[in-house]
């Protein structure tokens, strides 16, 4: 079971939904991909963790009254010192969207926006220091941006997390422009340039969560019969089987494979 201990800097380290149903939520990702999710109770807001195999991987919380913005999965990157990370992020031509705030013990956290519009939080670890699996079935297994301004964002991720971004291998034929946000090495997240032919008309830049799946064919399937929908069928790439689903409220998510298939 790869198993996820400590915390890595600069790189993605937790998701959580804002869902206008989140009992809903609860009960298809639950069959979905078995979650299990704990209300944390009216002290955080009843924020419910989510937990896949005793591991927690994620959280999902009611939307807040009056924000009208769609349901949607959000990705937070670790940050050593929130309010120096903010200061970077305005000097980079991003924006603060939402302010830092203390979690109790677990942490601070933060929304901001890239200079090409999408949405991204950073969370400054304490005593939750992020999701505790990766590369399974349920589990996180890729992190994407989606981004309408290639050079811009490329820049903004590099300077504010302070991480290395390689260009992904490939030809002439490889497709969009595509670099790697990488810490000590590894690959954590990767940024495409979807300016072209990617995003609809009108999709602004953003984030996506892969999660892993033992069959990607049969999860969409399933998905569907739970009430969510298949915004993009199944297709093979050199990394896996992917589709992306959205949930039954409308959040956007992708699923790659991490078994047989993969």
């Amino acid at each position: 079971m790869p198993k996820v201990d400590g915390v890595t800097f600069g790189a993605p380290c937790w998701m959580d939904l804002s869902s206008s149903d989140v009992e809903r939520a609860k009960t298809f990702y639950g069959a979905l991909f078995g979650w299990s999710t704990t209300d944390t109770g009216d002290e955080f807001g009843n924020y419910n963790i989510v937990s896949k195999d005793g591991a927690d991987i994620a959280g999902m919380a009611g939307k807040m009254p009056g924000m009208d913005m769609p349901d949607a999965w959000t990705i937070y990157f670790a940050a050593r010192d929130l309010l120096a990370t903010l200061e970077a992020v305005k000097q980079a031509g991003g924006q603060v969207m939402f302010d830092a705030m203390e979690i109790g013990d677990q942490g601070s956290m933060a929304i901001v926006a890239d200079p090409s519009g999408a949405a991204v939080g950073l969370w400054q670890p304490n005593q939750r220091k992020g999701f505790e699996l990766h590369g399974e079935h349920g589990a996180p297994a890729w992190h994407e941006l989606l981004t309408r301004d290639f050079a811009a964002a490329t820049a903004f991720y590099a300077t504010v997390l302070g991480v290395e971004l390689a260009d992904m291998a490939g030809g002439e034929e490889a497709g969009p422009a595509y670099k790697t946000i990488n810490v000590d090495g590894s690959m954590h997240a990767g940024i495409m340039d979807a300016a072209e032919g990617i995003l609809p008309d009108g999709v602004p830049s953003v984030w996506t969560i892969y999660w892993g799946v033992d069959d990607t064919d049969a999860t969409a399937a399933k998905a569907q019969e739970l009430g969510g929908s298949v915004l993009a069928p199944a297709a093979d790439t050199p990394f896996g089987r992917f589709a992306m689903l959205a949930d039954p409220t409308g959040a956007a998510f992708s699923i790659i494979s991490v078994g047989d298939d993969a």
